[in-house]
């Protein structure tokens, strides 16, 4: 049995996360299960989050699809460069953004998300997904999570890719 007691906040919040996540995914190699159980813990994990899940590049469709999440039902599809998601996938680098209603091109998918956190999954120097945080609240990211989840989310694609 799982037990998430989020210490958000907290000095060492970053290298727990880390922990937790590397122990999920310790010896499991179904990619499905991984991303599954990775966003549900993101989910729990991180407070004022209304949405954790990852898009996966699709070499043969040309666009994002949707992979395992938490939260309401959401875009099936993204082609490059279109919303917050396509923007990291095109251009390979995290986008923490305040407020997505002044994003230009934002997908709504769920009209209550007012701020994201779009981390890029990069394996062998090719971006081959993305994970995706939103928020209720507008400014809900700092810095310091987008560079922890990105170096973060850099080992996991190592290990379960």
């Amino acid at each position: 049995m799982w037990i998430i007691q989020s210490q958000y906040g907290s000095e060492n919040f970053y290298q727990s996360l880390e922990q937790e996540l590397n122990s999920l995914i310790l010896g499991e190699p179904n990619l499905t299960a991984n991303l599954a159980n990775i966003s549900s813990w993101l989910f729990h994990a991180i407070p004022r989050l209304n949405w954790s899940g990852f898009y996966l590049w699709s070499e043969s469709d040309q666009e994002l699809i949707l992979g395992p999440f938490q939260g309401l039902p959401a875009c099936i599809r993204i082609k490059p460069e279109r919303g917050v998601c396509g923007k990291a996938y095109t251009t390979g680098k995290t986008q923490c953004v305040d407020d997505v209603h002044a994003f230009p091109g934002h997908i709504a998918c769920d009209s209550a998300s007012r701020s994201e956190l779009v981390v890029p999954l990069i394996k062998n120097g090719q971006v081959i997904g993305v994970l995706d945080l939103d928020s209720p609240g507008p400014g809900r990211f700092s810095p310091k999570d987008a560079e922890e989840l990105e170096r973060i989310m850099a080992k996991i694609v190592d290990k379960i890719f």
